[in-house]
């Protein structure tokens, strides 16, 4: 499992946006604490907008917020909305099916085991951490410096 571009940066803006507070935040401040283009950040706010992640403000005060509170959204919500299913190996993506049953080796399967647990531990955490945790993260690394 390698998570994309798009998965990394939407998840540094969901983050920038939960150290905001409840501020309302430009796309262009955003990309310069970021460094990530405002076109590439353009593109990925109109997709947590559309998942309803994301607030929109018009006007010369302009820009998004939260929609929620931090510790409403997890890291394996952001990453799933932009990267699909988090599976290492299809045959333990039930999403492909409905069964999970995606290989007609999955029944006498030894490293199929193998699989699900990787799977297991990937969305035990990700689905564990808040936007909140991360925070508290970044609040504590401030404090370190």
């Amino acid at each position: 499992m390698k998570v994309s571009t798009k998965g990394r940066y939407a998840l540094r803006m969901m983050l920038d946006l939960a150290l905001q507070g409840d501020e309302v935040v430009r796309i262009k401040d955003i990309s310069l604490r970021q460094e990530i283009s405002e076109k590439y950040l353009e593109q990925i706010v109109s997709v947590l907008k559309k998942a309803g992640y994301v607030n929109s403000v018009r006007g010369a005060q302009g820009g998004y917020c939260l929609a929620g509170k931090p510790q409403e959204y997890t890291v394996g919500m952001i990453l799933r909305l932009t990267e699909g299913s988090m599976a290492p190996v299809a045959c333990v993506d039930t999403r492909m099916d409905g069964r999970g049953n995606t290989c007609s080796r999955a029944p006498g399967c030894t490293a199929l085991k193998l699989w699900t647990m990787v799977d297991d531990a990937v969305n035990g955490v990700i689905d564990k951490v808040t936007l909140a945790d991360m925070v508290q993260w970044e609040r504590e690394k401030e404090n370190e410096t």
